[in-house]
């Protein structure tokens, strides 16, 4: 009788995941501090490029990873939505302090500490689900946590859209600031609506493999 070898699957993908959430709290908290704390905007803005491209390299690392691994710890193309859409929340996370720097803004708004707040949540939320892959006995668990990161993302909607209503305001006529604050709260809404999207990857690898 012919036996076949099938090769363990290879289970560094959890590590590199774990790894890109770990590095996406880091950049979130830094983009708290520099609207907390505004000052040095240039080396903050150059602290999250650096930490973007940690994460592209550790991206091309999974991608990478797929095309020449035989077996996978779930599907190919899950693993690779994963890493892209972690990617994305990065991605955004470091256009918001770019954004900041380069429009010369003089002083955050409150409703701009706010949405980086959340961010931060976001990328902490991810950053206790991802590791929970590993574990079936913890998919129940994983289901929960992706509702409250939706819950963060609506959250997000609402300061987003008062953050807006506010630049429209009739005595505001600075038509430049507008546009700068317009593009500095997208980037941020934008990174939420990025981790509600790995969410969403994650609850369906979930429902796959229970």
């Amino acid at each position: 009788m012919v036996k076949f070898f099938m090769p363990p699957r290879d289970m560094e993908f959890y590590d590199l995941f774990e790894q890109e959430t770990a590095n996406l709290v880091i950049a979130a908290e830094k983009l708290v501090d520099l609207f907390n704390n505004y000052e040095n905007v240039e080396a903050k803005a150059k602290e999250l490029k650096e930490l973007e491209h940690r994460g592209d390299v550790i991206t091309h690392e999974i991608i990478a990873r797929v095309h020449r691994t035989f077996v996978t710890p779930i599907d190919r193309e899950d693993i690779a939505l994963l890493a892209n859409a972690l990617d994305d929340v990065m991605d955004f996370i470091e256009a918001a302090g770019r954004t900041a720097f380069l429009y010369h803004i003089a002083q955050p708004t409150e409703r701009a500490r706010e949405l980086a707040r959340i961010v931060a949540k976001v990328a902490h939320k991810l950053n206790e689900v991802v590791p929970r892959l590993r574990r079936r006995d913890q998919f129940t668990w994983i289901l929960k946590q992706c509702v409250e990161i939706n819950s963060l993302e609506n959250e997000a909607d609402d300061v987003h859209h008062a953050a807006l209503a506010e630049l429209f305001e009739v005595r505001r006529t600075d038509a430049c600031e507008v546009i700068k604050w317009r593009e500095l709260y997208q980037h941020m809404e934008d990174a939420t609506d990025r981790g509600e999207d790995v969410a969403n990857v994650l609850e369906g690898i979930v429902l796959k493999h229970a």
